[in-house]
């Protein structure tokens, strides 16, 4: 049936674009590299009298928390959290389980979905949506420039249900070494990975156009 055939066809779609984004989040929230930059160049550690190693056995504390879901409770060495702290933590560390979810999931579509579009002789077919998308991740950015803090606030109220994430630092000093300026870095990374696998697609459609000629 034709009707049939059109939600497969932008099941599939959309389940590429899902399985984009959802790896561009992974990439992106495991970027220990990012955090260790900036704990260097900001001396994240002596804000909270740690030394930078003390620091980083912290965050992989907390992201084995976030990404694990064997590790049923947040536990650092060297910071103890609020009930409204650990709340948030959690509402996280579903947020990851669903992105990992995702991408699995997609993964299996998007998998049968190239195989057929290379049998087919078809993967010129990513020209037009790759194009559309390409404009959307810098739009994006330039609303976050406008405005980051009020972009960031807005990012926390679509994704959570309650102010928990509005960390009082002299209960929960985790909150001291995660600056804005960090999660400002982390949405520039995702941004350009996310162009860069647009542009990586594009490129392969518009080589499989021109060997249709």
């Amino acid at each position: 049936m034709v009707w049939l055939n059109r939600v497969k066809n932008a099941a599939q779609w959309i389940s590429l674009y899902l399985w984009l984004v959802s790896g561009t989040i992974i990439v992106t929230i495991n970027a220990t590299w990012l955090y260790f930059a900036n704990a260097l160049w900001q001396k994240l550690g002596s804000v909270v009298n740690l030394t930078l190693g003390q620091l980083m056995t912290n965050y992989y504390q907390l992201l084995a928390y976030l990404n694990f879901p064997w590790v049923p409770k947040l536990v650092m060495t060297d910071f103890t959290d609020s009930t409204s702290a650990l709340v948030h933590f959690a509402d996280v560390k579903n947020l990851f389980m669903l992105d990992y979810v995702v991408f699995i999931v997609t993964s299996v579509v998007v998998y049968f979905f190239w195989q057929r579009l290379r049998r087919d002789r078809q993967l010129w077919r990513l020209v037009l949506p790759m194009q559309t998308a390409l404009w959307v991740p810098p739009l994006v950015a330039v609303v976050m420039a406008i405005n980051f803090d009020q972009f960031f606030i807005m990012f926390h109220k679509i994704l959570f249900r309650n102010s928990d994430w509005l960390f009082d630092p002299l209960l929960d000093r985790i909150i001291l070494v995660l600056p804005d300026t960090f999660f400002g870095q982390c949405f520039v990374l995702a941004f350009v990975l996310i162009e860069w696998a647009f542009v990586y697609l594009l490129s392969i459609g518009q080589r499989a156009l021109r060997e249709t000629d």
